[in-house]
C-alpha cells in the first residue's frame, strides 16, 4: 500500500529514525484500533464516536490510495481493499446508529495490522 494518512498525530518519523511508509500505516491502524477498543460499544459517547470517525478517516485516506493510478499493489488486492473500506464505513454507521458493535471494526484493523507487519500469508 502507499496510503500514509496525513494527521500529524500519526507523524513518519520515530525515535529510532526514519520509518517506511508501512511503519506509518501499521502505527495509524494501531493508534484507530486502540481508540475503538477503547470506545467499547458506548455506541452514543463521545469517545465512540470519535474513534468511528478516525476509523472512517483511516480507510476513507486508505481507499483514496488504492483508487490513484499510480498505485503499485495488485488490481485483486486493490479490490479487496476498496471492499473493505467499504464494508468499514457502512459497519462504522451501524455501530454510531446502535445496531452494530465495534468488534468487526477491530478484528478487521488487527488483520490488516498483520498484513503490514508480514504475520499472515496472502
Amino acid at each position: 500500500m502507499n496510503a500514509v494518512t496525513p494527521h500529524k498525530e500519526y507523524g513518519q518519523y520515530g525515535s529510532a529514525g526514519i520509518r517506511t511508509e508501512r511503519d506509518a500505516e501499521y502505527e495509524a491502524f494501531s493508534q484507530v484500533t486502540r481508540l475503538l477498543r477503547a470506545a467499547g460499544n458506548d455506541r452514543y459517547g463521545s469517545n465512540a464516536i470519535s474513534a468511528i470517525h478516525k476509523n472512517n478517516e483511516l480507510w476513507m485516506t486508505l481507499a483514496a490510495d488504492l483508487a490513484q493510478p499510480d498505485n503499485s499493489l495488485p488490481p485483486e488486492m486493490k479490490a479487496g481493499l476498496i471492499s473493505l473500506a467499504g464494508f468499514a464505513l457502512r459497519h462504522g454507521q451501524t455501530v454510531v446508529n446502535g445496531t452494530g458493535n465495534v468488534e468487526p471494526l477491530i478484528d478487521i484493523n488487527v488483520a490488516m495490522m498483520k498484513g503490514l507487519r508480514g504475520e499472515v500469508s496472502a
